[in-house]
């Protein structure tokens, strides 16, 4: 293999030379359809280097190479002058981390900076006088005079924007040091000015200042400009920062904790800058590529870029492609991988690592030389173990940022491109075969979609884009390809074909062992995009089908009334009525059933277990972490240090000695009683018998689902669930919860509204509403003014109102029909509403005296805009953000927070944590019965 890099000066100038005006570098690459093969293209390679020779007969060789650099195919997008780079962004996230982590120590650990800021200083002060004076006097100079010294050497080498970004990032971190100094003089806590602070020495009775504000503009300039990626200079710069700060803490002008910050906040402010503007963008470019191609033996002709859609160039990281034609030999595929082609997806690999057990992407902090090495071993091993792969005959670095890969030319096109009458069972084999092969090796993939399988002229499988593959893979990730390749040409051919052409190669037995890995995660990012889409097409369908046969029933239910009707236009009967509504709910049902499609990847395991019944079908456990995990996690943290500073300032002893046990009894009995109103709520929308003890029980479930689950999904999904279970159709249980959810949002809104307007008049002699109550309603009125004016808000509303009206709709006509049904599911929801505002006045009363007692309209009020919160926050039964929202509100309406802590920290062990146990109890009893 050759192997040879280009100097980064011969790298600039040909990149110079791309720049000129009347010069493009790229093209259009042939992907090898009908009239293309490797003969005729290298005849025209051939015919391409006559024309370039004709052109240049007669002139010096060295006046034939530059000829031939200028002959570049077709045109390349133009490069941003700028790009934002990935690794800037990281940065900037170090650097805040950091900041905040040093501030914590400063405000927790007072007793260790102390003690660290003593030592130092009595450190310090043993060295000689006249050394602190000559090393404060030297530091002071060279600190000004080393920005500027390589500045004029930038500008002498013509690199103003480099300058220019360096003096951006000085005057920001000036501007934050000077806010710094603000909020460490005026709001923050004593400990942190303590840390950051002492005595000036040279003036009494004032503080030194808790962050330089001349050292950081000029660490923020110095590693904007890139200084420290330049060793000497980085040598002088580390000199005098250590200089510096060891004559400031000589003297006594500074403390430690307050040279870190000022390194910390120069740094991270520079990284942002730097992340905000952009980097010079030094990608190479096909003129640099064609220079690179001579440095490692090859005489190109002209290079054309590989077409990519907009969404391609911006999420794949695979490289860029070039087709080469040469002066003698056939022609060559090359991928080009830089910097900034290597950082996409950066963030999506790096939660993936993350999230995801034993089998994420690769590093996310790869290398470009890691890179190069790791698809050259694929390239060797794929055809080591046999698998039809690009040959790699030469890599090669372009420059500092950029590497190459030289492959043989393969043609052919992509399994993407073929049409569908041209995948033929054969096609497949030959597919799986390759697949196989890698397989025999250990070798895992790792992205086996349509655009890494090429299909060349005589039908020939390449496996290609082996870039991101594993060799000595464990069984892990070979089963999830085999899953990614059967989703992949099932999305082509279907199921049946896809799982048969697989059998027939891999065996039964290892095409069920992947049935596990059939899920969305262990895919790969394009196709679960694809699943998605259809997905959303297949619920567009059932709806318009559901819509139909409604619009259908109700033309039919109109006829036969008027051709029933004589003269006197009577109304029919109630039995016919209800008998129309029922047919209307048939043709829904059975609309809906022919509508309803399976998804792929249920077709799969349909198709596998009906060759391997005992295949293992549970989904293996793939995520380390969920984001739901996750964000309990940070807002469970946020609700508990809320709640701890609240709780610190409250005296435990004298607080329950004085608690008053008859209002704890009440807020119980309260609590207890909920139960029975949210089983009234639900039956109330459900015109078939259910029991009422069982859907009691199935409510105090409800207690333990929604500690694991989001309070606006796991109640909803245990209460369809056991309806269907109760005997009630799954469609018909699916829109009754619908219709009680949609009518208690109702419920929920007005009487937020009503107690909103009581408690802004409550104090006031007349009905005026209060300034709050209007501007709520203000609020409202604009976000509805801007959904419907925003088309992407309005058709997302109207889809999902549709959606909600297909199935609730006649539903809640049923119930209408039923007038004793629709008084229990409204009176059992304001009962619930009653019984959660009493338990929380209740605890209220339990710990407060008789003058700091609140008004019921205000409980009401508090408990409203709390209960709201957390069913729109993703955390199990709204943790933190009901919390949080209840002791806040409390607060705001009058109430002591001493009394307000307690009060909420009551109310949520009486409606949250207490029930768990129940809940739990009542699950297992409900599951054991067949009931859930």
């Amino acid at each position: 293999m050759k192997q040879q890099g280009v100097h980064p000066e011969d790298a600039e100038s040909t990149s110079d030379a791309s720049s000129r005006p009347g010069t493009t570098n790229a093209g259009k690459k042939d992907n090898g359809d009908s009239d293309g093969g490797k003969k005729d293209e290298a005849k025209k390679g051939a015919e391409t280097s006559d024309a370039g020779r004709k052109a240049v007969e007669g002139k010096a060789a060295y006046d034939l190479e530059e000829a031939h650099v200028d002959e570049v195919e077709g045109d390349e997008p133009l490069l941003p002058a700028r790009v934002h780079r990935p690794s800037d962004l990281m940065r900037l996230l170090v650097g805040v981390l950091g900041i905040a982590l040093l501030l914590a120590i400063a405000a927790f650990a007072h007793g260790t900076t102390s003690g660290l800021e003593q030592d130092i200083n009595k450190g310090t002060g043993q060295a000689p006088d006249v050394f602190s004076k000559m090393a404060g006097l030297v530091s002071s100079i060279a600190i000004l005079l080393v920005p500027v010294a390589f500045a004029i050497e930038r500008l002498i080498k013509r690199d103003g924007l480099r300058i220019a970004d360096g003096v951006l990032a000085a005057v920001l971190a000036h501007g934050v040091t000077l806010a710094t100094d603000l909020w460490v003089a005026r709001a923050a806590p004593d400990s942190i000015r303590d840390a950051l602070t002492q005595p000036s020495p040279g003036d009494v009775g004032s503080l030194t200042d808790p962050v330089h504000g001349y050292l950081a503009p000029v660490i923020a300039y110095m590693t904007a400009v890139g200084m420290s990626r330049r060793p000497r200079w980085r040598a002088v710069l580390w000199a005098v920062l250590v200089l510096y700060a060891f004559s400031m803490l000589v003297t006594g002008y500074t403390t430690p904790f307050s040279i870190l910050l000022t390194l910390l906040i120069g740094w991270a402010v520079a990284y942002g800058t730097l992340y905000a503007v952009g980097s010079p963008n030094v990608r190479p470019t096909g003129r640099t590529l064609m220079a690179g191609l001579r440095h490692v033996g090859f005489r190109p002709v002209s290079a054309a870029r590989e077409e990519v859609s907009d969404t391609q160039e911006t999420t794949t990281d695979r490289g860029r492609r070039y087709f080469v034609t040469l002066e003698d030999g056939p022609p060559l595929d090359v991928t080009v991988v830089d910097r900034e082609q290597q950082a996409q997806g950066f963030f999506y690999r790096a939660w993936r690592n993350l999230t995801l057990r034993g089998f994420a992407t690769r590093s996310s902090l790869q290398s470009l030389r890691q890179a190069l090495e790791q698809e050259a071993l694929l390239a060797y091993a794929a055809i080591a173990a046999g698998a039809n792969a690009p040959k790699l005959i030469a890599t090669s670095e372009l420059g500092p940022d950029a590497v190459m890969l030289v492959y043989e030319h393969t043609g052919g096109r992509t399994l993407d491109s073929l049409p569908d009458e041209e995948i033929t069972d054969d096609l497949l084999h030959g597919t799986w075969r390759q697949v196989k092969a890698l397989q025999s090796r250990r070798i895992a993939h790792r992205r086996l979609v349509g655009d890494a399988i090429l299909v060349d002229r005589s039908g020939k499988v390449i496996i290609t884009d082996l870039r991101i593959g594993e060799i000595a893979a464990n069984n892990l990730l070979l089963r999830m390809d085999i899953s990614q390749l059967l989703v992949t040409l099932g999305l082509r051919v279907g199921a049946e074909r896809a799982v048969a052409s697989a059998v027939s190669v891999l065996g039964p037995d290892a095409v069920a062992d992947c049935l596990p890995m059939l899920q969305p995660i262990a895919l790969s990012r394009s196709t679960r995009a694809t699943l998605r889409r259809l997905a959303r097409e297949r619920a567009q369908r059932e709806r318009e089908a559901v819509l139909e046969a409604s619009r259908q029933a109700k033309h039919a239910r109109s006829e036969e009334t008027g051709d029933d009707a004589g003269p006197a236009l009577d109304k029919p009967d109630k039995k016919t009525v209800r008998a129309q509504a029922r047919a209307e709910k048939r043709a829904i049902d059975d609309a809906l059933e022919e509508a309803r499609e399976e998804d792929l990847l249920t077709q799969i395991r349909h198709e596998v277990l009906r060759i391997r019944p005992q295949a293992p079908v549970e989904p293996a456990r793939l995520e380390r972490v969920r984001p739901r995990t996750l964000i309990s996690f940070i807002a469970g943290a946020i609700a508990a240090y809320f709640l701890l500073t609240q709780l610190t300032h409250i005296e435990f002893g004298p607080l329950i000695a004085n608690a008053q046990w008859g209002w704890v009894a009440a807020a119980v009995l309260f609590s207890a009683a909920s139960y029975l109103a949210a089983a009234m709520a639900l039956l109330g929308f459900v015109p078939e018998r259910v029991p009422f003890r069982r859907t009691v029980a199935a409510q105090v479930a409800g207690s333990f689902v929604k500690i694991v689950a989001p309070a606006a999904v796991g109640g909803v999904a245990l209460n369809t669930r056991f309806l269907q279970r109760a005997g009630v159709r799954p469609g018909l249980a699916v829109a009754s919860v619908g219709a009680s959810q949609l009518f208690g949002l109702g419920c929920h809104i007005l009487m937020l509204l009503a107690f909103g307007y009581l408690t802004g008049t409550e104090k006031t002699p007349s009905l005026s509403p209060s300034r709050t109550v209007i501007a709520g309603l203000l609020t409202v009125a604009v976000l509805v003014l801007v959904v419907t004016s925003v088309p992407f808000l309005r058709k997302f509303v109207v889809t999902r109102v549709r959606s909600l009206f297909a199935g609730v709709v006649p539903r809640m006509l049923d119930v209408l029909q039923r007038p004793q049904k629709l008084v229990t599911g409204i009176g059992g929801m304001l009962l619930l509403t009653a019984c959660f505002v009493m338990c929380l006045d209740a605890s209220i009363r339990a710990f407060g005296s008789q003058g700091t007692s609140i008004s019921l309209a205000s409980v009401a009020v508090v408990f409203l805009a709390g209960n709201a919160l957390g069913s729109a926050a993703p955390t199990p039964g709204g943790v933190g953000a009901v919390d949080v929202t209840l002791t806040v509100g409390l607060i705001a309406v009058g109430l002591p927070s001493e009394v307000a802590a307690p009060s909420v920290l009551l109310f949520r062990m009486l409606t949250l944590w207490l029930p768990v146990l129940p809940g739990w109890l009542a699950f297992n009893h409900l599951t054991r019965k067949g009931a859930l």
